[in-house]
């Protein structure tokens, strides 16, 4: 095992899961508008489905987007189209209260582990962990190490991010307060598209 390439690995890993980006931004929002624990499913599929990402194109299914680069070009454009929906539902979401229906609810496991497949940002942590620390040890032990790391540092920040949300909720205590919060947040997660048209 190369230690010092863990060690760049696990830096490298760090700054892409806490930095800003479309899961953190949604979790931020999530925190806000429905609390610490009706957001946790959304923590886990964002966790869960990143390392699985990591884990199926480590194991080869990346060699299917290079023999077939139009798949790379289909799921980048529905991801803008789906966060492009995901930022019109953050504007408009609400907290919930007790004579509100369930249209407003904070995305699921399996919506949120889906969403790491159209997530630009995701791609480009799975290629750059993929391709530059791929010397971090011997085939497979490499990639375990990688999904193992990518599970704790998902958790880690995924949590930080909507208990900042959730943090929040004292302060935004009015109904115009966090829509206008999550109107800016819907501005954010749009400008972050623009890496995506960048490298069209």
């Amino acid at each position: 095992m190369s230690h010092s390439l863990l060690i760049a690995f696990v830096m490298f890993a760090t700054v892409m899961f806490f930095t800003p980006g479309p899961n953190n931004i949604m979790l931020l929002s999530s925190g806000l508008t429905y609390g610490f624990r009706p957001t946790i499913p959304h923590i886990m599929g964002i966790t869960v489905g990143f390392a699985f990402m990591v884990g199926a194109v480590g194991l080869g299914l990346g060699t299917i987007f290079i023999a077939y680069p139009v798949l790379q070009t289909i799921l980048k454009y529905a991801g803008v189209a789906y966060l492009v929906y995901l930022a019109w539902a953050i504007a408009m979401s609400e907290p919930p209260s007790a004579d509100q229906d369930s249209r407003g609810r904070p995305m699921t496991f399996w919506g949120a582990a889906m969403f790491q497949w159209v997530n630009a940002k995701g791609w480009v942590m799975v290629i750059g962990t993929i391709t530059a620390y791929a010397a971090i040890a011997a085939y497979p032990w490499n990639i375990a190490i990688q999904v193992s790391l990518s599970l704790i540092l998902g958790v880690l920040s995924c949590t930080t991010w909507a208990l900042f949300g959730t943090a929040l909720r004292p302060v935004l205590t009015s109904r115009r307060a966090v829509r206008a919060f999550n109107i800016v947040m819907a501005v954010l997660l749009l400008a972050s598209l623009y890496p995506v048209f960048m490298d069209a």
